[in-house]
């Protein structure tokens, strides 16, 4: 397996969460080609916006050998130095993979990297980024933007959601959710999931749907319906409903859908069942419902899916 070098840019007054979830998803496993190393405009402290520093020991060549740059968010009073955006603007040019996590978007768009592309950054700073950079589609609602070889995510949590479709699209659903495992992350939520701004507050005690979250996890190889979760849950159906969008961002039936769709992404890439059997093992139905709904969730069908995990 070829080394995918990733470089994680610590610009001034980095926001640490934003820091640590490249650190933890691209950190050198077994199975996985990923090298991280943390760079800075030049080595040594780094200061968070947290009162603290940190220390960096790749500095800006290190940077330039990356195959994938990822630059987490910062404090928007803290301007990125020119060498920083140079160094940014050209790796663009030279096609590799630019991400931001959260206000990282703002150092993308100033050294042109989002222009005329659309982009994502934290619900309350979309409104900045839109005005400050007007060559910027700005999208307010999604958790992250994949636009080939430059991506964007949402603040908290939804850095953690596109450094996890980054992995899959790179190495496959099972890879990405044994990665998730690792960090005791949720292992798949689609970019086109809303940002939610409810989820700032916090939830009541009690309310949480995880556990039958995962037992429905456990039960997708047969018909879920709304009715089947709100009993497990000990909920009328309409409050479920209210308190999954508010945890997940989805109603329970996309949520269903996109779950199959993942167990069924992982039993492709063993290679060893049809698709009949991967539709039934998934809850899919027929097979011409699974091909239906697993390209227009992912753009692909499911035989050339498995061609490209076979192959890689």
């Amino acid at each position: 397996m070829a080394v995918h070098r990733v470089a994680v840019l610590a610009l001034h007054r980095v926001i640490p969460f934003d820091l640590g979830i490249p650190t933890s998803v691209f950190a050198q496993r077994s199975g996985t080609p990923y090298r991280m190393t943390v760079c800075a405009e030049k080595p040594g402290e780094v200061a968070t916006d947290a009162g603290f520093a940190v220390r960096v020991t790749g500095g800006l060549n290190m940077a330039r050998r990356a195959d994938t740059i990822i630059v987490p968010g910062y404090a928007l009073d803290a301007r990125p130095a020119p060498a920083v955006l140079e160094l940014l603007a050209k790796a663009h040019d030279q096609g590799k993979r630019i991400v931001s996590i959260c206000t990282g978007a703002f150092a993308l768009a100033a050294a042109g990297v989002l222009d005329g592309r659309q982009a994502t950054t934290h619900w309350r700073h979309a409104d900045q980024l839109a005005e400050q950079f007007p060559r910027v589609r700005v999208n307010r609602d999604a958790l992250y933007v994949d636009e080939g070889s430059v991506l964007t995510s949402a603040g908290i949590s939804a850095g953690i959601d596109l450094c996890l479709h980054i992995a899959r699209t790179d190495l496959g659903a099972r890879v990405a959710n044994d990665i998730a495992r690792d960090i005791v992350a949720a292992p798949h939520r689609g970019g086109g999931q809303s940002q939610y701004i409810q989820r700032s507050v916090p939830p009541e005690r009690g309310t949480s749907l995880a556990a039958t979250r995962a037992w429905a996890l456990g039960q997708l190889h047969r018909p879920l319906t709304v009715a089947d979760l709100a009993r497990h849950a000990g909920l009328s159906e309409r409050t479920l409903a209210r308190r999954f969008v508010a945890e997940t961002g989805v109603s329970p039936l996309q949520w269903l859908l996109a779950a199959r769709i993942d167990l069924a992404r992982e039993y492709l890439e063993r290679n060893d069942l049809s698709i009949e059997q991967i539709a039934d093992r998934c809850g899919l139905g027929t097979p011409a419902n699974f091909r239906t709904h697993f390209r227009r969730l992912l753009g692909t069908s499911p035989a050339d899916y498995r061609k490209t995990f076979a192959a890689s």
